[in-house]
């Protein structure tokens, strides 16, 4: 039996294969809310079979966090309806579902007059690459604080419409990354960016929140962008001891993508960041996860062969066919 097909125990969970979908932006919502155009997306998505599990589009945890006009808000009890029928739908397919939460930071396009903040007062690179500069107002100890309640009570809005956990996102040039990466954060306080343990003690705050008030049989997962990928920025070097953090902190899984780089590293062979993920199984027993440009079953096998991954994510590839996951599971 090929490894895709075989179970595995993720937290409370036992997932039926190895295969995820992985989070992708649908730019679906008008209001903020779940609509139908979501629910007929994800039913088809899912409906074919093939896949273990399922973590949704990143929400926003705060107004001044949101990514897109027409990103989807965990941010106020309004959305736990709408959550419920996402996960109603996704159940009925047989395959469980996690929220992944998220605060752009710098990154946000929220109302225009607000100020936007990060973990320091730093240009984002990704904002320069777009041709504009942006600098964010610098957290202090008040905002920390509350942002750290504003993902905990994401996580409890999660729960309560019957989602089978909730995975933070520190990835992409988002708010935590911006924690994680020595390029924007260039702290001095317990949240410096010139340790490891300072630049995941947000996030590690933030999982141990979590597990605290939603309990242990809640899935939390970490979307981290291991490495920028730029000069000066994080390293594979730095991802074992994140990754031990992570674990020690309560998270049930690592899903390992890019850093301020990204989540496309063109000219790699399928698994982008293959090198990531092995690095990360290096500091923790907690399962991996592996996304990047993964299409076939012959790649996301050899992965797996290899103990490059614990869970191979197909994105794009799932865009484009929809019964992907069960034709990669019966090969």
């Amino acid at each position: 039996m090929k490894i895709l097909n075989t179970h595995l125990k993720v937290g409370s969970l036992e997932l039926e294969t190895r295969l995820v979908m992985p989070p992708m932006a649908t730019e679906k919502s008008g209001d903020g809310l779940v609509n139908e155009d979501i629910l007929r997306y994800y039913d088809e998505k899912t409906r074919s079979g093939g896949l273990g599990l399922v973590v949704t589009e990143h929400v926003f945890v705060s107004p001044e966090g949101k990514a897109s006009s027409k990103q989807i808000s965990a941010a106020s009890d309004d959305s736990v309806e709408g959550f419920k029928k996402l996960a109603g739908v996704i159940h009925r397919n047989g395959i469980p579902v996690i929220l992944q939460i998220n605060h752009s930071g710098s990154l946000t396009e929220c109302d225009p007059g607000t100020q936007k903040i990060s973990s320091s007062a730093v240009v984002n690179p990704r904002f320069a690459a777009r041709g504009s500069i942006n600098v964010p107002r610098a957290m202090d100890k008040d905002d920390i604080a509350r942002i750290r309640d504003c993902f905990v009570k994401a996580a409890l809005r999660a729960k309560a419409a019957g989602m089978d956990g909730a995975e933070v996102h520190s990835a992409h040039g988002y708010l935590l990354n911006q924690f994680y990466s020595p390029l924007t954060n260039r702290r001095e306080d317990e949240y410096t960016g010139a340790t490891v343990e300072g630049r995941t003690r947000l996030q590690c705050e933030i999982i141990k929140a979590i597990r605290e008030i939603c309990g242990k049989d809640f899935l939390i997962s970490v979307r981290f962008g291991a490495a920028d990928h730029m000069p000066g920025g994080s390293e594979v070097g730095d991802v074992p001891e994140a990754a031990e953090r992570f674990q020690k902190a309560g998270a049930d899984m690592i899903s390992i993508t890019g850093g301020l780089c990204g989540f496309i590293l063109k000219g790699r062979e399928q698994g982008w960041f293959s090198e990531l993920s092995e690095a990360a199984k290096a500091g923790t027993e907690l399962p991996v996860l592996l996304t990047g440009g993964i299409t076939d079953a012959f790649h996301a096998e050899k992965l797996l062969e290899e103990k490059k991954a614990d869970l191979i994510g197909i994105g794009r590839a799932l865009l484009i066919d929809s019964e992907l996951p069960a034709k990669m599971i019966k090969e």
